[in-house]
């Protein structure tokens, strides 16, 4: 039950989940820096209300804005309007007192009032009644006239407003009641009253942080889809408390935040919707933040060195997931160079160092794979999917015409120097398995091996490119990784596959890019397409199942953007940032683009990507406003006298405005708009759901501190 059920698959070749990359740290987990934020114990926490009208938008404590823009008049009109109506109010009270107006206005008091009140006090009593109510008569109906209750509104409401907010402590939420979470009301109701209570103190004591109940909460769901694991639930929960079904690595949070998340939601904060006419008014000054239902359709992040890719986008995405994972929710992997800032060792499960000896994880070229042709498949995606002319699926075969005939002889695939020779044609190697697979009677697969030798040298054959492919990792540098189960001599080698997706897993990746750029790509897009094939292999995919490349510049294929768009349907995503599009073949721009549901243009981005993006986010009908200014020729002697006198005095002739309104279609974000308009530290999004549902391009002010 400390599974939390959903880790009785092992991975293949290591038999159990690998262990983490360091130990996490002793004693109790320490107090979420960001989510809950600082301030609100975990109890308030929970009781915040989570509301969202879109994809993208933070729920916690999220109040919806209207739709659309209310007319706001100005407040130098609204207080001419009132001073005017103020002082018409005043000139009609002076005209009535005074009687120019006759005395009509005092006919209710002659016809309500005896005779014989006349020069009694009843009679002054009735006298100033009457001038208080047609004064305050007078008073209501030039306050409607000048909008006097706006303006008080409008100057004195807001500052009385903001001084009672300033004064008043914030309203606590309601709490006790039988649906308030931090009593678990579904484990009380199954009839868990002991365990219920037990949560419910752990939580109070403040030995819970968001995690243990994000994990907790998740063990219960697994528990009502199978009620045989009720009575293990109930014993994890009776002995360790708030520990109960922790993660296999025994962490209970990871060591910093450097973003603000909030896991009952399973949002990471990314930013601030800017708040001005570029923004749809519902979303301007609201909270933007990501999820598994937007990342589900995966993104696709452009902009330069510097912007804060890294910083602002990766990273968080990342540490909301890995935290996701330590809850039982989510898998993740992430991908960046050597020294990529995507957070500390400790927060994950499994740190793979490609061309370090020290690295503790290895990576397997094969992806877990067993089937020859599926391993075929993925190598020739990775060789030699972006190389012009080659066809994948010739490369594919040429190297299912070896992967096969050597796993059926030495029961595993070559390791890089054995496959290299393979692909070389070298003729002690082709003989020494000649005479291994006759002497095991698989003429079927000698007649593969025949095809093979027969087609090499051919104009159309991809074995030399895929022979110089693999030599990039057939180095010194690469000599102890790759172990394909018994060729390292190390004996140290621990690989690390993909198939482990299964398995709420935290993963990092660093390649060689400083020393070996080739080789590094190769790896990112071996990367890539084994994730693709591994997400839509799973037998479970409750967890969500997550790929991050810090940098995806020559990564994509034709056949990985076809696997991105699967990848929904199978409840997982990947997450792209590039320099620029011109690091994609201009063949795959467009189908990219296409492919990933959430795209992002960061400030600085070129006017040439800046197309594509506006090409993308396509257009959408507003209203514009001519106004044309035409000069008065007055006819009458005097008009001309009086216009003639302004123009000495003002220097400018009398004109009148003519308005034309029209409704005209015009691009979200043109070009230059997304080339020069967008400042520094911000960025240009736009999210769809797994569900379809879509928000227009948003200019975002990003948070989090930028590292590249």
């Amino acid at each position: 039950m400390d599974t939390d059920g959903t880790h009785e698959t092992r991975p293949p070749r290591t038999g159990q989940i690998p262990r983490p990359a360091s130990p996490p740290p002793p004693g109790l987990p320490p107090k979420p820096a960001h989510a809950p934020v600082a301030g609100p114990t975990l109890e308030d926490w929970l009781r915040v209300p989570r509301t969202s009208d879109g994809p993208g938008v933070w729920s916690y404590g999220h109040v919806p804005r209207a739709a659309e823009e209310p007319e706001v008049t100005p407040i130098r009109q609204l207080i001419s309007g009132a001073l005017i109506a103020l002082l018409a109010g005043l000139l009609l009270w002076s005209l009535l007192w005074n009687g120019y107006l006759g005395g009509f206005w005092l006919w209710p008091l002659y016809m309500f009032t005896p005779d014989s009140w006349a020069g009694t006090l009843p009679s002054v009593v009735a006298a100033y009644v009457w001038y208080g109510v047609v004064a305050l008569t007078l008073a209501v109906g030039f306050g409607r006239l000048g909008r006097w209750s706006e303006l008080a509104r409008r100057i004195v409401g807001s500052r009385a407003a903001r001084a009672v907010q300033a004064v008043v402590p914030a309203a606590r939420p309601e709490q006790g009641g039988p649906e308030d979470a931090v009593r678990w009301p579904q484990v009380r109701g199954a009839g868990l009253v002991e365990a219920a209570e037990r949560l419910e103190k752990e939580a109070g004591a403040g030995r819970m942080n968001d995690v243990d109940y994000a994990r907790i909460r998740r063990a219960w769901e697994s528990v009502r889809v199978d009620p045989s694991r009720l009575r293990a639930f109930a014993e994890a929960v009776r002995d360790k408390g708030a520990g109960a079904c922790v993660h296999p690595s025994g962490a209970r949070d990871l060591p910093v935040r450097a973003a603000r998340h909030d896991l009952l939601a399973r949002q990471v904060l990314l930013g601030t919707v800017e708040d001005g006419p570029r923004n749809p008014y519902a979303r301007r000054g609201t909270s933007l933040a990501l999820d598994p239902d937007v990342l589900g359709t995966s993104l696709l992040a452009v902009g330069p060195s510097g912007c804060g890719k890294t910083g602002r986008l990766v990273r968080p995405v990342v540490e909301s997931l890995a935290l996701q994972a330590l809850a039982g929710q989510a898998a993740v992997v992430a991908v960046g160079a050597a020294g990529a800032q995507l957070g500390p060792d400790a927060a994950y499960d499994v740190v793979v160092r490609v061309g370090d000896p020290a690295s503790v994880y290895d990576l397997d070229l094969y992806g877990g794979a067993t089937d020859p042709d599926e391993a075929a498949t993925l190598l020739a995606e990775a060789f030699v999917g972006d190389v012009p002319g080659i066809d994948v699926r010739r490369a594919a075969t040429a190297l299912a015409q070896l992967l096969g005939p050597f796993r059926t002889a030495y029961d595993r695939f070559p390791a890089v120097p054995e496959l290299r020779e393979l692909l070389d044609q070298v003729p002690d190697v082709l003989d020494g398995l000649r005479r291994a697979l006759d002497d095991a009677g698989q003429h079927t697969m000698l007649r593969e091996l025949d095809a093979r030798e027969r087609q090499h040298g051919a104009p159309a054959d991809p074995g030399p490119a895929l022979a110089d492919r693999v030599a990039l990792l057939d180095r010194p540098a690469f000599a102890t990784f790759f172990d394909v189960g018994g060729f390292d001599t190390t004996g140290q080698g621990r690989p690390f596959s993909l198939r482990t997706l299964e398995h709420p897993i935290r993963v990092r990746i660093d390649l060689p890019e400083r020393g070996h750029a080739d080789a590094s790509r190769m790896l990112a897009r071996l990367l890539l397409a084994q994730f693709n094939a591994a997400a839509a292999a799973r037998t479970d995919r409750s967890l969500f199942a997550f790929l991050a490349f810090d940098d995806a510049s020559h990564t994509l294929t034709p056949g990985t953007v076809r696997g991105i768009q699967r990848l929904r349907s199978a409840n997982a995503g990947v997450l792209l940032t590039l320099r620029t599009l011109d690091d994609v073949p201009e063949a795959l721009r467009t189908p990219l683009l296409g492919a990933v549901g959430c795209r992002m243009a960061f400030s600085g981005v070129t006017t040439w990507d800046g197309k594509r993006f506006a090409e993308t986010w396509g257009t959408e009908w507003v209203e514009t406003r001519d106004v044309t200014h035409r000069t008065v020729f007055a006819d009458q002697p005097l008009t001309r006298a009086i216009h003639a006198f302004r123009k000495l005095v003002t220097g400018k002739a009398v004109t009148t405005d003519a308005v034309t309104v029209r409704q005209v279609e015009r691009e979200r974000w043109s070009a230059s708009d997304l080339a020069h308009a967008v400042p520094p530290g911000h960025a240009v999004l736009s999210l769809t759901s797994v569900g379809g549902e879509r928000a227009a391009p948003l200019l975002v002010r990003l948070a989090g501190a930028a590292t590249g």
